[in-house]
């Protein structure tokens, strides 16, 4: 994408004011998504993004500017303005990158690039009569599309020098039933790191199918009921209570800051000794994979939480140069127009002893949650709210109504310290999209069958 000697030069001007590190990031991205609702195809568009940004840090400042130009003048000019911003005094220095670092390259992708727009549709259309043909009580199917094919390149004044090329797709539908308890929605999307083969693993029918089913089961739900009660919540779909009201508490800039309740907390037991929670870049294809994290450094696993026990935070680069450490592969960034912060990839509570049916067998009443959707947590207290999507009652140790319209309520550390089971059958939930400070990026998410035994849930019911 940019020649090496190219970026040599241009590291060297970013120091020229004295600096202490500077940085390129150089991205190319080309994407494209298509929508279909109401049985229209609402929207095809394509398009491609590329230039670069430069960061140049001084002691505590740091000065970014970025740029589309990736001719070596306007690289120059970036440069300057970053280490104009970030200031400084003192003479510059030579860069001499090292050897390019070795990347994934997803030789067995089928690239969407490849692929017209007209397949594309064809997957919509697909999905939208498999979902309609679910039952008669479909009033609506909304079907989207979006893929994305991104090379990046970094270079820094430490002399690294690594690339990455990588190819997310994304499908999901959203159907509308209608009946005597109103009109009731379901949802389901998947999403990997990989190309149309996505479709191979699993087809839009099959993705249709299981929204449908979702809105179908809630027109005989009942409201859920009020109350402290236990929670069993399945495999996979719970995991974004754990990214939201206990991952973002890990991530080592909101410690920093002292916006975490796990400030100063390392080697201490903050979880049941069930727990074992990772955070882990290198997960086969999952939606938050990467060969390299935005600052170059390659993805990990780490564990935050072993056997209850808080061992460790997620760090970027910078963050963990001003602790004497080595960055655990979470520095990311949006796009090259953003700079880089400490960010989740691909998060999970790992697996455990217990037989998930035991589980519920052993709760003679409570909720079981299928799936939980969306909410909101306040990082520094671990205080949550998240709507559940599916989810049932559990009475006698069995699963039996659906119910709709509730609410899990609670705190995200006193959940990872009373969950008393944790089942073998572990599995990654669906694509996510996680926002901070004004930046998306993907993340994957994930855990077993589990039990909380006294957790709020906020229904409707009378």
């Amino acid at each position: 994408m940019i020649d090496g000697e190219v970026l040599q030069r241009v590291l060297g001007v970013a120091l020229g004011n004295g600096a202490d590190f500077a940085e390129v990031f150089a991205e190319d991205r080309s994407s494209s998504s298509a929508s279909l609702d109401g049985g229209q195809v609402e929207e095809v568009t394509s398009g491609r993004e590329r230039g670069a940004g430069i960061r140049v840090v001084t002691g505590e400042t740091t000065g970014f500017a970025h740029t589309a130009d990736l001719s070596e003048a306007g690289l120059v000019a970036a440069a300057r303005a970053a280490a104009s911003a970030a200031r400084g005094a003192g003479e510059g220095r030579t860069v001499v990158l090292g050897p390019a670092g070795e990347h994934r390259a997803p030789d067995r992708v089928v690239r969407p690039t490849s692929v017209g727009k007209q397949a594309k549709v064809d997957l919509l259309r697909r999905a939208d009569e498999a979902a309609r043909a679910a039952g008669g009580d479909i009033a609506q199917v909304s079907v989207g599309y979006g893929d994305s094919h991104r090379h990046i390149l970094v270079a820094n004044s430490d002399g690294l020098l690594a690339g990455d090329e990588q190819v997310r797709t994304r499908f999901r539908v959203s159907c509308v039933a209608s009946g005597d308890t109103g009109m009731q929605t379901g949802n389901e999307s998947v999403g990997l790191t990989m190309g149309m083969e996505l479709f191979d693993l699993r087809s839009p029918e099959a993705t249709a199918e299981e929204a449908a089913r979702r809105a179908l089961v809630k027109l005989l739900a009942r409201p859920a009921p009020s109350g402290t009660t236990p929670v069993v919540i399945g495999p996979g779909s719970g995991g974004v209570l754990f990214h939201e009201a206990c991952g973002h508490g890990l991530e080592a800039d909101l410690v920093g800051k002292g916006a975490s309740v796990f400030k100063g907390r390392r080697g201490e037991l903050v979880a049941s000794p069930l727990v074992t929670l990772v955070d882990d870049g290198t997960v086969d294809t999952e939606w938050g994979t990467a060969a390299i994290d935005d600052e170059g450094r390659p993805g990990q696993r780490n564990v935050l939480i072993e056997d209850g026990v808080l061992t460790d935070y997620m760090w970027d680069f910078l963050r963990a140069r001003q602790e004497g450490r080595g960055s655990s592969g979470n520095g990311r960034r949006q796009s090259y127009k953003h700079l880089p912060m400490v960010r989740m990839t691909n998060t999970y509570l790992t697996a455990g002893t217990d037989d998930p049916d035991e589980i519920v067998a052993q709760t003679p009443h409570g909720v079981y949650v299928a799936k939980l959707g969306g909410g909101q947590v306040n990082t520094a207290t671990g205080d949550f709210v998240f709507g559940m999507t599916e989810a049932y009652l559990i009475e006698d140790g069995v699963i039996t109504e659906p119910l709709r319209e509730g609410n899990l309520i609670g705190n995200g550390p006193e959940v990872l310290r009373t969950i008393d089971a944790v089942g073998v059958d572990f599995a990654m939930g669906g694509p996510g999209t996680c926002g901070k400070d004004g930046q998306g990026v993907p993340v994957g998410l994930g855990q077993p069958t589990l039990r909380v035994p006294a957790l709020t849930v906020g229904g409707t019911a009378a």
